[in-house]
């Protein structure tokens, strides 16, 4: 397979590319009771803590779920994976080097500063100078630098065309306020925890008091202007911490909680469907699950063994049995099937195949013992918190001993999980990524070298060049040509083994109404605009 050399860049391209569009439409309510700001507590379960209040270098869901609440995003996404409006009301390009948004006029911190395009600059500028760890400064490998060039218009340079970083930008990077965070240094090194005199927020909650391992509670933002009437309705949000989510569930038939946040496992879809009390959102996946194979392991180095790997494992299996049916596959591919455009079916699945696996160790070198087993064994990482991929491990490592390779399971607490993943501390990766929804975006993170997700360790010359060359097309079936043939390398190579993609199913009350729901588990109902919209239905 050859890439191709020349680059499909203009200016007129560029400007093509140009994307506008009105504010947000208000959220549909579905049923009946008060949606008029009232003295409700909306009470949200999670089972983790947080680890960073800072928007900027958060990891764990729960940061996310929390830190979104404050800081707002420029864009939003629809359940393509297409952008939507949030503080940014216009965006696009320039020229084929110089990005743009045009971001709304209204928007206040909660100690009264005007949220304007000085805080958009900053935080860019801020976080391409101190490299924060996380998928916000991943987005910037060809973002030179941002200037507020009015109050509401920011403008960005790139240091070379890319036609995909306006709106993974937009809409990965929350802004955070320059008057708070730039007295306070390196964006990389300021906990923003609170102790400095509280927070600041520009969304429609202000976190207020921490108790870690128990809650996490926050007041209402009285002028939040996305949400119809300007105020969010519950006058606070409580986020409680729980071990796992059987708790969780419990809790919530209870009517301890209101919502849980993270995704149900599927085995509970059916049982809380017909539960009184109990309502269930369906909710699009935009991520997938997968295993990456760690190439600094000499054994994981040969792609015959990664081979092997990928054809020892039950695909089907674990969609039927673990995932109860509410999964489906990709192909073996990183482009979703819901990634309608770039999808090929033309990549197929690893056929679950235990001989071929043998066959493929054998050709690596590897001999059998007396009991069928190779002198390899691979230590695979999951969290425990992950109640789905600490199911689909076990099958693995059943499945893999089939073809004679041995997996030891180490399943640890999430955050502990989350410090192995950054520092390569395993052999095998079990894990999932929730939104994955512009191709060049995840491949870049995913396969380029020092890519924030690179958990393979790839360095794949061929690979890096189609990559960089999808990154600077601007024609949308000259890039998607480009994706599928990077896709088909991925594939052959397996630098990474996509499992599936998961449908979502979360829980919330009855006794609530009025969600708006976006695509994956980290926006899901409890993104800012549907927390602001949920109305108690009776009050």
């Amino acid at each position: 397979m050859h890439y191709r050399r020349s680059m499909i860049v203009g200016v007129a391209a560029a400007a093509a590319l140009t994307l506008s569009a009105c504010a947000p439409q208000a959220p549909e309510e579905s049923g009946g009771g008060s949606a008029e700001a009232g003295d409700a507590t909306l009470t949200i379960a999670t089972t983790t803590d947080v680890v960073n209040y800072n928007p900027l270098i958060g990891n764990s869901r729960s940061d996310y779920w929390i830190t979104n609440l404050m800081y707002p995003h420029l864009l939003s996404i629809a359940n393509d994976g297409s952008k939507e409006p949030q503080l940014a009301e216009e965006w696009g390009y320039v020229d084929e080097t110089t990005g743009y948004y045009e971001i709304r006029d209204d928007m206040t911190w909660s100690d009264g500063e005007k949220l304007d395009a000085e805080d958009v600059a900053y935080t860019m500028n801020a976080v391409k100078k101190d490299a924060p760890s996380g998928t916000f400064y991943g987005q910037l490998a060809n973002f030179e630098s941002a200037e507020a060039v009015s109050d509401t218009r920011v403008e960005i340079t790139l240091t070379q065309p890319d036609s995909s970083i306006v709106e993974e930008i937009g809409f990965w990077g929350n802004v955070v306020p320059q008057h708070v965070f730039e007295p306070a240094g390196s964006t990389a090194e300021f906990a923003n925890d609170g102790s400095d005199g509280g927070w600041v927020s520009a969304g429609p909650y202000l976190l207020t008091d921490v108790q870690v391992g128990q809650s996490y509670t926050m007041e209402r933002v009285e002028d939040y202007p996305l949400v119809e009437g300007g105020t969010p309705i519950a006058a606070k949000v409580v986020y409680r911490v729980f071990p796992d989510v059987n708790t969780e569930i419990l809790a919530l038939q209870s009517g301890e909680v209101d919502v849980i946040a993270n995704a149900l496992p599927p085995a509970q879809v059916e049982q809380l469907r017909n539960t009184d009390g109990i309502e269930i959102a369906e909710v699009t996946g935009l991520g997938y699950a997968h295993m990456v194979y760690n190439m600094q392991n000499p054994d994981l180095a040969k792609v015959e063994v990664r081979k092997a790997l990928a054809h020892a494992a039950d695909y089907q299996a674990i969609r039927d049995v673990v995932l109860q049916g509410q999964a489906d596959s990709t192909g073996s591919s990183p482009l979703m099937p819901v990634l309608s455009t770039y999808y090929d079916d033309s990549i197929e699945e690893y056929e679950f195949d235990t001989d071929l696996s043998r066959s493929l160790m054998e050709d690596a070198g590897y001999t059998a013992d007396a009991a069928g087993m190779f002198p390899v064994s691979f230590r695979l990482i999951y969290s425990l918190q992950d109640s789905v991929t600490s199911q689909w491990a076990q099958l693995v490592k059943e499945s893999s001993a089939e073809a004679g390779i041995t997996i030891e399971l180490q399943g640890t607490e999430r955050n502990t999980y989350l410090a192995m993943t950054n520092e390569g501390d395993y052999d095998i990766y079990a894990g999932n990524f929730a939104i994955m929804d512009d191709p060049v975006t995840n491949f870049t993170l995913s396969y380029l070298p020092g890519g924030a997700i690179n958990y393979t360790y790839v360095d794949d010359p061929e690979l890096n060049a189609l990559i960089e060359e999808a990154s600077a097309a601007s024609d949308v079936d000259e890039k998607v040509e480009i994706m599928q043939e990077a896709a088909a390398i991925v594939h052959e190579q397996v630098y990474d083994n996509i499992m599936y993609t998961q449908n979502l199913y979360m829980a919330y009350s009855s006794d609530w109404d009025g969600f708006v729901s976006k695509p994956s588990e980290l926006l899901s109902i409890v993104n800012p605009v549907s927390v602001a919209s949920a109305f108690p239905v009776s009050e």
